[in-house]
């Protein structure tokens, strides 16, 4: 956080100037609410944003290395120009330096505050996320608000204030067009004209040295729209061995009601720990080896890998304004035999597209262990958002069943891949 106010209320006076800012200013930034023409450009990915906050900061810390697929996850949720975010946050944090040059600026790394919210300056710290993606939602939500459309259960305190005192409020009305970057810029730090310059800098740098290079991560951009978490990190055998150990005597029913529980906020990705070879996502362990005999039958119908569709139920790229696949018609299940894997070559994984439906998409690994994922998808997109994952995480996978719940479907993924 760079030491300067970022439009904090402190006098009526401060108050009435902030105010005085005029609503008709020329926009040369983009809009904050994406839609329609104004979209994320298509060279803009996680792997190409990662690359370039890289070159600017070398010694980027590690935990940082998966940032940018926050930043679109989230923004493509709120409907947002999440790229300008990005690069206010760059701008807000010396690239994650956390320094105003040399010197070291008021919030911290470990503060996951990445646009100084509640940092007033003064050595006044600001507020503290819990973790990396919650700072980033915490940011996302604040540039929201000022596109003037209200945030529901906002994450960072300085947001649900500014909300409920109607600080900007009067500032809204004034506008009749969508509020820019560059009027974000006028409000956000008003001692200061050349905010708009700082962020239009950063982006046209990134446009001239990136946007004509090879994605150096495209997994980053599948990780984004897959929707499978980072939980914990499973590193070979001997993690496996220990996960396997600490589940032993479990039943499927009591892990699947374990992994429900613990995933009430959050998804886990449970035994994929061969699957994590070969894609980024971490996970965890927590399925046993011993199987039983038992044989299922589940509704399925197979489906080939596919590319990832233009859009999905939340805005894809930004929210630009492509045509949405129609909702699947009712279709007579297909019912296929998919028969339990043997001891100890069988995963159970969890990922989500956000929804409250699940399908079970089954892939054999390249380990030859066979991985059942649970995957919660939105209705009318349970085909889409099945093929798009198979696409990016399960190559040469198949829809094994559709579930009108992932409690459900969690249940049925355990007799799949049972254990003693």
């Amino acid at each position: 956080m760079l030491d300067r106010v970022r439009g904090s209320v402190t006098s009526a006076a401060l108050l009435a100037a902030l105010f005085s800012t005029s609503a008709a200013m020329a926009a040369d930034l983009p809009a904050i609410k994406a839609g329609g023409k104004n979209s994320v450009p298509e060279c803009v990915t996680p792997g190409r944003l990662q690359a370039y906050l890289a070159s600017r900061n070398p010694n980027l810390s590690k935990q940082f290395e998966t940032i940018a697929v926050d930043y679109m996850k989230h923004g493509e949720e709120l409907g947002l120009r999440w790229d300008y975010a990005f690069y206010q946050m760059i701008v807000e944090t010396g690239a994650l330096s956390f320094k105003n040059g040399s010197r070291q600026g008021d919030v911290r790394e470990k503060q996951y505050n990445f646009a100084g919210l509640g940092a007033t300056g003064g050595g006044e710290k600001g507020e503290t996320f819990p973790d990396m993606t919650t700072g980033v939602r915490a940011h996302l939500q604040h540039v929201q608000m000022y596109s003037g459309e209200k945030v529901e259960n906002p994450v960072a305190e300085r947001t649900r204030k500014v909300q409920e005192w109607g600080v900007l409020t009067s500032w809204h009305k004034g506008f009749k067009r969508p509020v820019t970057f560059s009027d974000l810029g006028q409000k956000w730090a008003p001692g200061t004209r050349s905010y708009a310059n700082q962020l239009e800098s950063v982006s046209d740098k990134f446009n001239d040295e990136f946007c004509g290079k090879a994605d150096p991560k495209p997994e980053l951009l599948a990780m984004a729209r897959g929707g499978v978490s980072k939980v914990a990190e499973a590193k070979g055998p001997q993690a496996d061995t220990a996960a396997e150990q600490a589940v032993d005597k479990i039943s499927g029913k009591d892990l699947a009601r374990k992994a429900i529980k613990e995933g009430s906020d959050r998804k886990f990705a449970l035994g994929a720990a061969g699957l994590a070879k070969s894609v980024t996502p971490q996970v965890k362990v927590i399925n046993a080896q011993e199987p039983t005999a038992e044989t299922a039958e589940t509704a399925a119908q197979p489906a080939a890998p596919a590319a990832m569709p233009p859009a999905t139920k939340t805005a894809m790229a930004g929210g630009a304004a492509k045509v949405a696949a129609p909702a699947m018609k009712p279709q007579a299940p297909v019912t296929e035999t998919v028969q339990p894997a043997p001891a100890g070559a069988c995963n159970v994984f969890t990922a989500s597209y956000g929804g409250q439906k699940a399908v079970i998409v089954k892939q054999v690994g390249t380990d030859k262990k066979v991985n059942f994922t649970v995957l919660d998808v939105n209705e009318g997109q349970e085909k889409r958002e099945a093929d798009a994952f198979i696409a990016a995480y399960a190559k040469g996978g198949m829809i094994a069943g559709e579930y009108a719940s992932q409690a459900v479907a969690l249940d049925k993924a355990f007799e799949l891949c049972p254990e003693g």
